[in-house]
């Protein structure tokens, strides 16, 4: 009997070895959280604080609310990471509604309690449009903002990259100068938005290598915990979903542990595809829950790391 292509290609790929079977571990990762508003919340972050520090992250960064809402909570949450683990820690800091004056003193007071590292953003405004209108004594762009920063303390700086265009970038080629003038301002690297195939960050960076831009660029992970709420952020951000992994998630909202599988598989298998096209940084986007995030590491050959206390033990 002979086998039509399609039918060919699908026993290949059966019949091949295990898909994360040798990996070394050798890739970097890094996590970012929001700050908890209420007490059950903060005790679930640190929760998974403690759960992803063994895997020995790069970094972990704290994000912040619209229009600073979050500043105090992200502040005390940053600050307490920097003072209670080892790991890194790297604050989130936008332009909005904040003079240079008032960026300035947060950025004293991260500096103060240890925090070496900061995520500049232009940030949106609050409200129903999300529009930005620079403070008269502010920051007009995140390239502003970086070039701010340096000047008060030698911070390592990250910023965003988005690989399927800004939504209020003319277009993909303006989007990537901006980026250029960001990294070219004194970042160190650039985070991208969340997006859901290999081949979206492929083909940004190329066309940003082709831009002339040399910097590190890692891709953000976005794990699908619930899908209608990865759609609502998906509309605001520009971010396309695929027709198939709505397919996959489609009658699984009364299977919040099915979710989770299907969730871990679909970002697993993406991240072993950019692992085989050369990536080694990963940052994943946890929304405060380790499972996910943990489980994908694990898969990519990461494993907890001992401490000097318990190798000495």
């Amino acid at each position: 009997m002979i086998l039509p292509l399609a039918q060919m290609q699908e026993a290949s790929r059966a019949v091949a070895s295990p898909l994360f079977a040798g990996l070394s571990g050798d890739c970097e990762i890094s996590f970012e959280f929001f700050p908890p508003k209420t007490e059950k919340m903060e005790e679930q972050l640190w929760e998974s604080v403690v759960t992803l520090a063994p895997l020995a992250p790069r970094f972990v960064s704290v994000t912040y609310g619209a229009g600073g809402t979050t500043r105090e909570r992200t502040h005390n949450t940053v600050a307490r990471i920097a003072r209670e683990t080892a790991i890194p820690a790297a604050a989130h800091l936008t332009c909005v509604e904040a003079s240079k004056g008032e960026i300035a003193d947060v950025a004293h007071a991260y500096w103060e309690a240890g925090v070496r590292h900061i995520v500049a953003l232009r940030g949106d405004a609050p409200g129903s449009d999300g529009k930005f209108v620079p403070h008269p004594d502010g920051y007009a762009s995140a390239a502003e903002l970086v070039e701010g920063l340096r000047k008060l303390h030698p911070f390592e700086i990250s910023v965003s990259a988005y690989p399927e265009t800004h939504p209020e970038a003319l277009s993909a080629s303006t989007d990537i100068d901006f980026l250029k003038r960001k990294l070219d301002s004194g970042a160190s690297r650039a985070i991208t938005q969340f997006f859901f195939e290999p081949e979206t960050f492929f083909r940004f960076r190329d066309a940003v290598a082709a831009a002339g831009i040399d910097a590190e660029i890692v891709p953000g992970i976005m794990p699908v915990s619930n899908f209608a709420a990865i759609t609502r952020m998906s509309q605001m951000t520009g971010t396309a979903i695929p027709v198939w992994m709505a397919h996959l998630f489609d009658g699984l909202d009364d299977h919040p542990s099915a979710r989770q599988l299907v969730a871990a598989t679909v970002a697993a298998e993406m991240c072993r595809r950019l692992y085989a096209g050369g990536v080694r940084d990963f940052h994943f986007y946890t929304l405060n829950r380790a499972e996910l995030s943990y489980a994908i590491c694990h898969l990519l050959g990461k494993r907890p790391v001992a401490t000097a206390r318990e190798e000495a033990a």
